[in-house]
């Protein structure tokens, strides 16, 4: 099992879910498009890797906690330009928030507590602001960005309080960036709120088109990407196909396949895998990627953004979003895909007994999405979930979960060894994940 010590970035919109509600498909296909051209370049200035993009979400690592915050603020001060120029209902406000630590690596992904504590921080975050944690602050030059703690929380799932952190608006004391030594200006709206610390660092010619032409050319994405839908929805499919099958040879296929590549060139290379199906499909899929309707191929949509919403709003105020999700859900022609959803909002309810029960079944129904769910929490930072994750493997038969049960069976998880009464009763999802494999054999 690989690992990294990283700072780990999650940003998203504010008030994104509520959008979408009230705007065509057209016009949110073209504030996620204008929303990318903004930021992606941004992160790659700062040496930052693009892991994943869920609708109006981005995760992205640092191996610098300086370059992490420092691309924080410009992208705040970005968004402030390109929100003077753009009428109120195309302006973005996003929120930013980072943490440091060791991460495990799988494929493409990064898993681990630090993933979970910044994404619970993000949920404290402003619109405009970039949040840290004390973690970043230690490893951090503060010589290079101010920073002020906002206080000590307890965040869900997580041990103890973390102390949180943010940037303070400009104007900055140059003789003085620590915490506390902030003058903050009346009428700091004039200038960028950040002052530009961030965005003065990267040259013109990295930040790809104006933002005065960003709205113009998202219209044009937006359109080519509904003509595109239809196509990338079927590359999704055989998309998917295809990556069982690599999973089943033992991921070596796909893995060759990124090696291969330039950073981001998963969906290239099972583009490029692809080729044979016809060219029609594969210009479809990227127009519809690069459009935004790409969360359509990657298992996005409507009903996945209502989830994530769940996922990250107070437990008091949920009840109208998971309405909502079950809503979005209900309408789902495909049994195995509105099964699959199901199990998703079930996760976000943090039921992930009950979202394993949803996936088998989803399974069962031929859903690939919910395969490879099933396959990810054999890598769950609980005990519990990965024991009845193995036992959803071993009763479906999934050998294309093979090689992931095999690294369970001989790393086990940090967990293993807790729960149960004087030394009974323990959990031990090594010992479960062994004694699968010896059923696959029989």
């Amino acid at each position: 099992m690989k690992t990294a010590n990283l700072a780990i970035v999650f940003t998203d919109i504010k008030g994104f879910t509520e959008r979408t509600s009230r705007q065509t498909l057209e016009e949110n296909q073209r504030l996620l498009h204008v929303h990318g051209a903004l930021l992606q370049p941004l992160f790659k200035a700062f040496g930052g890797r693009i892991v994943k993009s869920i609708g109006d979400a981005f995760l992205v690592t640092f191996e610098s906690p300086t370059q992490a915050v420092l691309s924080g603020v410009a992208i705040q001060d970005r968004l402030w330009h390109h929100n003077r120029g753009a009428p109120e209902s195309e302006q973005i406000q996003v929120r930013v928030a980072i943490n440091v630590g060791e991460v495990r690596l799988e494929g493409n992904d990064v898993f681990g507590e630090p993933v979970n504590i910044a994404a619970r921080v993000e949920g404290l975050a402003e619109a405009g602001e970039v949040y840290f944690t004390e973690a970043v602050y230690l490893a951090m030059n503060k010589a290079e960005v101010p920073s002020r703690e906002v206080g000590a929380f307890e965040l869900k799932g997580i041990p103890g309080r973390i102390r949180v952190f943010h940037v303070p608006r400009a104007p900055y004391r140059v003789e003085a960036p620590q915490p506390g030594a902030v003058a903050e200006a009346p009428g700091s709206e004039s200038i960028p709120p950040y002052g530009n610390l961030g965005l003065s660092r990267v040259p013109e010619s990295a930040l790809g088109m104006p933002s005065g032409d960003l709205a113009q050319f998202g219209q044009m994405a937006a359109a080519l990407g509904q003509r595109a839908a239809a196509g990338a929805v079927v590359l999704g499919q055989q998309a998917s196909v295809l990556g069982r099958q690599a999973r089943t040879a033992g991921g070596s296929l796909l893995t060759r396949l990124e090696q291969s590549l330039p950073p981001g060139g998963r969906l290239a290379g099972v583009m490029r895998s692809l080729a044979p199906h016809g060219r029609a499909f594969l210009i479809a899929g990227v127009l519809a990627v690069f459009a935004g309707v790409g969360v359509v191929v990657l298992g996005g949509g409507a009903a996945m953004r209502a989830i994530s919403a769940v996922e990250k709003a107070p437990k008091n105020e949920r009840d109208p979003l998971v309405k909502e999700a079950r809503r979005l859900i209900a309408e789902e022609n495909d049994q195995g895909r509105r099964l699959y959803l199901q199990g998703r909002l079930d996760e976000a309810m943090e039921n992930t007994r009950r979202a394993l029960d949803d996936y088998a079944r989803a399974v069962r129904a031929g859903s690939g999405d919910a395969e490879d769910r099933i396959i990810d929490l054999l890598s769950h930072s609980s005990c519990g979930v990965r024991v009845a994750a193995v036992d959803a493997v071993r009763s479906l038969k999934l050998a294309s979960a093979l090689g992931e049960l095999e690294d369970l069976a001989d790393d086990g998880g940090a967990d293993d060894g807790s729960g149960g009464f004087l030394g009974m009763g323990k959990c031990d999802s090594k010992t479960h994940a062994q004694n699968a494999l010896k059923s696959f054999k029989d």
